[in-house]
C-alpha cells in the first residue's frame, strides 16, 4: 500500500511538472501534437501505478522521453515555420466575404452543422455578416465580422474617451492576505484595517475578495457567512 502511494505521488508530480513546462492550455486549445502527448502520458502513467511488477524507472523513462521530445518539437516549431506547419498544420479560411469555402470545409472534415453551431456560439446567425471565419490549428473558429456589422467604437465616432480600464491587484483572496501585493501597491496593513472598517468588517478572514486598481477603486466582497 505504501509503495503504491509513493509511486503514485512520484508519477503525479512528474506529470504535473512536465505538463506545466509545456505551457498553459485548455483541452480545446491543444495543438494535435500536444493532444497526442497528453493521451500518451496518461496511458504511460497508469501502467506503473497499477502494476507493481514494473520498476518505477521503466515507467518514468518513456514519460521523460516524451516530455523531452515535446520540448524539442516546441523549439523546432519556434525556429522553423515549415516544421511547425508540418507538425501542427495551418489555419484554414472557412468563410471569406460571407461565402462558404466548401472545398476547405470538406478538406478539414468540418460539417455545416458544426460550423453553424460555432457561429451561433459567438452570437452570429447570418453568414453574410462574416468577413472571415478561420479554423485555427487548435480546432477553434475565429470569426471577424464585416465592418458594418461590428459594434461602433468611440474612435469611429471621433469621440475622446478617457482610458479608465485598469488591472486590479488582489489584496485579499478568500480570507488570505496577499502581503506581497499589498507592498507592491505601496500600501500597509494600517490602510487595510481602515478599509476593512469602512466596509464594516473587522478581519481579513471575513473577506472573500478585496482588490484595488491603479485609479484607487476598491472592490470588497465579504464572505456570505460574514454578512
Amino acid at each position: 500500500m505504501v509503495t503504491a502511494f509513493i509511486r503514485t505521488i512520484i508519477l503525479y508530480l512528474v506529470l504535473i511538472i512536465g505538463l506545466r513546462l509545456t505551457g498553459k492550455r485548455q483541452i480545446g486549445e491543444l495543438e494535435p501534437i500536444e493532444l497526442v502527448l497528453t493521451l500518451l502520458l496518461s496511458d504511460l502513467a497508469s501502467v506503473p501505478m497499477q502494476d507493481f511488477g514494473i520498476p518505477l524507472l521503466n515507467g518514468l523513462v518513456p514519460i521523460l522521453t516524451l516530455l523531452s521530445l515535446s520540448t524539442l518539437f516546441s523549439y523546432f516549431s519556434l525556429r522553423s515555420v515549415r516544421f511547425r506547419s508540418l507538425v501542427c498544420g495551418e489555419p484554414a479560411i472557412i468563410i471569406r466575404d460571407g461565402k462558404l469555402l466548401q472545398n476547405v470545409m470538406r478538406h478539414n472534415r468540418l460539417t455545416l452543422d458544426e460550423l453553424l453551431e460555432e457561429l451561433r456560439g459567438q452570437g452570429i446567425c447570418d453568414i453574410d455578416d462574416v468577413k472571415y471565419a478561420i479554423l485555427e490549428t487548435s480546432g477553434q473558429l475565429s470569426v471577424l465580422l464585416r465592418s458594418d456589422c461590428q459594434p461602433i467604437t468611440a474612435r469611429q465616432l471621433g469621440k475622446q474617451v478617457k482610458d479608465d480600464v485598469f488591472l486590479p491587484t488582489i489584496l485579499i483572496n478568500d480570507g488570505r492576505l496577499m502581503r506581497s501585493n499589498l507592498r507592491q501597491r505601496g500600501l500597509d496593513e494600517s490602510w487595510l484595517q481602515e478599509e476593512l472598517h469602512r466596509q464594516h468588517l473587522t478581519d481579513t478572514s471575513e473577506v472573500f475578495l478585496l482588490s484595488i486598481d491603479p485609479a484607487g477603486h476598491v472592490i470588497c466582497l465579504p464572505k456570505e457567512n460574514s454578512q
